[in-house]
């Protein structure tokens, strides 16, 4: 159904609107018509995951049915689903996400864990431990890091101010752990202030891994936001900029842990050990490789 085919009134239960979603999008070719169709309803009517089987016997309102359908032909013109719905989870976060930043991955949940894990291992005698997040986007990893991680500092940087103005959204949300989070605008180790030279105990970063002239899929190609994928002809231009200048505003005894692609990983990780620090790579969930952490000596 519709939204031109919506009643006047509540006749309709969710139920039948969920089969008619799951049908429409199957029928378009779409990869995973249940999830996607399960995750439209459930922004449409507003539940929570727990509540979307009890919320299928309700009536659907004329309004709930204007969501639905637009969200749907949102959905079969090819955006991406993370964006359709606005939402979306990130290790214990529910994050606001559209097009001004990527879309959270689990690729990037890994990385926020390495960095977790960093900062815990510096936590001791109640000394804050001082973390920067460059290239934040949507705050993911850095209001993971806050959320999960007491006590400790966080510097979120981006120099985009539309992906400054969607973290600045969620970090809204965050609760009382927001108290610990600050953002700054500038392009890379630019944004932090000068104060923290030499001081951050954690940098990480998920920045811009991918070559100007390396095929991306359409769903990512046309949706996301370039800047925040490309890096320039090899790739790695980013990666290796702040691998290069994290010496100066890593303490000594502090980590640096960044995501990149795959083939990438050995020579990033090279790179740091030519430099002094001790680097290790990490998979993902499916066993690719996919970050390297590195620890600067004492």
């Amino acid at each position: 159904m519709t939204v031109e085919e919506a009643p006047e009134t509540e006749t309709v239960a969710w139920s039948a609107l969920w089969e008619e979603t799951r049908a429409r999008l199957a029928s378009a070719g779409l990869a995973s018509p249940e999830v996607d169709a399960r995750r439209i309803v459930e922004q449409a009517t507003g539940c929570e995951p727990a509540e979307f089987h009890r919320t299928l016997d309700e009536l659907a309102t004329v309004r709930g049915v204007a969501a639905l359908d637009a969200m749907v032909a949102r959905r079969l013109l090819g955006e991406p689903l993370q964006y359709v719905v606005g939402r979306w989870g990130f290790r214990n976060l529910d994050l606001m996400v559209d097009r001004r930043v990527l879309i959270p991955r689990p690729e990037t949940e890994i990385v926020a864990g390495l960095a977790i894990e960093e900062v815990v291992a510096r936590t001791g005698n109640g000394r804050e431990v001082l973390v920067a997040d460059l290239g934040t986007g949507s705050g993911a990893i850095a209001l993971a890091v806050a959320s999960e991680c007491a006590p400790c500092r966080v510097l979120a940087c981006d120099r985009s101010d539309e992906a400054l103005a969607v973290a600045r959204a969620n970090l809204a949300g965050l609760g009382r752990d927001a108290r610990r989070v600050t953002l700054h605008q500038g392009h890379w180790f630019e944004a932090l202030p000068s104060s923290v030279r030499g001081s951050l105990d954690v940098l990480v970063s998920n920045p811009p891994y991918v070559a100007d002239g390396e095929q991306l899929p359409g769903e990512v190609e046309d949706w996301e936001p370039t800047g925040a994928l490309r890096a320039g002809p090899s790739g790695d231009e980013d990666l290796v900029h702040i691998v290069d200048r994290a010496d100066e505003w890593v303490a000594a005894g502090g980590a640096m842990v960044l995501e990149m692609a795959p083939h990438q990983t050995a020579a990033l990780a090279q790179r740091c050990q030519d430099r002094g620090w001790n680097a290790t790579v990490h998979q993902d969930l499916v066993g690719r490789d996919r970050a390297v952490v590195a620890r600067k000596p004492r």
